[in-house]
């Protein structure tokens, strides 16, 4: 293993410090341990109070020393926070009383005055140490922070963040979290002078584990590997006539890109949210106006550096569906014979037969509610903003209509459905009378029933192995839709599978 990893810095005033606090926050999550030392009156509360607010998206939530009380313990958005203050404990068997022995999992732990628990921290750490520094002023402070074991890697790439931040003109902008999702990326909205930014945060995806052809699952879908793709198909779809980020600044190694704001503009209202039936209309035009042009495979990101789209290939497709045998019906307390595997696989290796002989177009993937934005300021098509397309392959023009109509998210009633599938058919007939509506309509259902195999299984995945259990209130709604596209005659044979073998979500 490496040694540690060390990077200082100056922070002028508290601001400065809540800076670099958000900055760390982008980059950390739950199970990591932050200590906080300095001095009395350092700053080691007001470092810990700037990064519970950020994460709280709220600048006036109390959050008092814990002094006192030693731990307080904060449920917040993107995970639980512990924060503790060791200054009045004697010594690392009294760690336990406050919940530090063992250290929660699922938890970030913020810890002031860590030397009173020597031998008691964890190896993988980040230090703050904070200093007064009163040649840059009063108020000023000097920060070094350093990462032991795993968590040096974060502080190299927060060394890196702030580098890129400051070639950009940003590093003195206001940071906003924004809500993640299920990957491995974070976002920020960062304030400056000339405007509302997008900071997106997305270290190159580590290889999993080989679960296919000597593949990780991610290698073997096709999921993008680092930020390339993202750019080159954010350029890719400004130059065909829709609305994707500009992307002003890019660090293509390390995974950092300021991009354009679209807003917050949403295409679901109420509580609970239901589809603004005029934004999926426009949307499911846009998708009829993609599938009708003649497409590049392969597009530049950078002088010199060009990005070829992945085919979503059969493989691919069934690598996605066993999800629901390696994750779903383990989850549902269902462990899958060698048999019934077989037979599923038979199955569906059939029915990707059409999809996978069908014509390509790019299959966005995830083209539904959470990554669309409402361009009220544009025309047509492009009001439609697209922020999430880095995992965009070659593959069946149903898909991505399957991902909007079929809104994961979002229960779109049947009726919805329809009107606006009939809607997109009617469009592609415009555009070429040879379409054929009765065989879209089978690679609809295909694909419908493809795609949410594996979300069901994707969703138990990230309850059982991540800790995100809160995916799993998605799961009835996926059911409704798988049940749907089942009904379809040509996959009666997928039908009776899931009806012998398959049982319904919990709730």
């Amino acid at each position: 293993m490496s040694g540690p990893s060390r990077f200082a810095t100056a922070l002028l005033n508290e601001t400065a410090t809540a800076h670099l606090m958000a900055d760390l926050a982008l980059l950390i999550g739950p199970g990591d341990v932050i200590t906080l030392s300095g001095d009395l009156g350092a700053g080691k509360t007001s470092a810990a109070r700037a990064m519970i607010r950020y994460l709280a998206s709220d600048d006036t939530i109390e959050v008092p020393s814990p002094t006192f009380t030693l731990a307080q313990h904060y449920d917040l958005p993107p995970c639980p926070l512990l924060h503790a203050d060791l200054y009045r404990i004697s010594g690392p068997d009294e760690l336990e009383e406050i919940g530090l022995a063992p250290l929660p999992e699922d938890t970030l732990v913020l810890i002031e005055w860590p030397d009173r628990a020597a031998g008691g921290l964890p190896a993988d750490r980040i230090d703050i140490a904070i200093s007064h520094s009163p040649a840059l002023g009063s108020a000023a402070r000097a920060a070094e922070i350093t990462g032991y074991g795993k968590a040096a890697s974060q502080v190299s790439r927060l060394a890196a963040l702030r580098r890129f931040l400051d070639d950009a003109g940003c590093l003195d902008a206001e940071r906003r979290r924004m809500p993640g999702d299920a990957s491995t990326r974070s976002y920020a909205r960062i304030i400056c002078s000339d405007g509302s930014f997008i900071l997106m945060n997305a270290p190159r995806r580590p290889d999993g584990p080989a679960i296919h052809d000597g593949k990780s699952y991610s290698a073997a879908v096709h999921l993008a590997e680092d930020i390339k793709p993202f750019v080159a198909i954010a350029r890719g779809l400004r130059d065909h006539g829709f609305s994707a980020p500009v992307i002003h600044h890019a660090d293509l190694e390390s995974g950092f890109l300021i991009t354009e704001d679209f807003g917050s503009a949403s295409f679901v209202e109420g509580t609970p949210p239901t589809p603004i039936v005029e934004r999926y209309q426009t949307a499911t035009d846009l998708l009829a106006a993609l599938h009708c042009q003649t497409l590049p495979d392969t597009l530049p990101v950078a002088a010199d550096i060009a990005y070829t789209i992945p085919v979503f290939d059969t493989e691919a497709m069934l690598v996605e569906v066993g999800l629901m045998l390696d994750w779903y019906l383990i989850d549902r307390g269902i462990e899958p014979s060698e048999d019934l595997r077989a037979e599923f696989m038979t199955i569906w290796r059939a029915l990707l037969a059409k999809p996978s002989a069908a014509s390509r177009t790019w299959v966005l993937r995830d083209f539904h509610s959470p990554n669309l934005i409402w361009l009220e300021q544009q025309r047509d098509i492009r009001k439609v903003g697209i922020i999430d397309f880095q995992d965009t392959v070659l593959g069946p023009a149903a898909y991505d209509l399957v991902s909007l109509l079929q809104d994961a998210r979002v229960d779109v009633p049947e009726s919805i459905e329809l009107a606006l599938l009939t809607r997109y058919v009617k469009a592609r007939l415009e555009s070429d009378a040879r379409f054929d509506p009765a065989g879209f309509a089978e690679l609809y259902a295909i694909m419908s029933a493809q795609r949410n195999t594996r979300l069901l299984g994707t969703f138990a995945r990230l309850n059982r192995r991540d800790g995100k259990p809160h995916y799993l209130r998605h799961q009835p709604r996926i059911w409704t839709y798988l049940t749907r596209s089942l009904a379809h005659p040509a996959l009666s044979a997928a039908q009776e599978w899931y009806q012998n073998h398959v049982p319904p979500p919990a709730g």
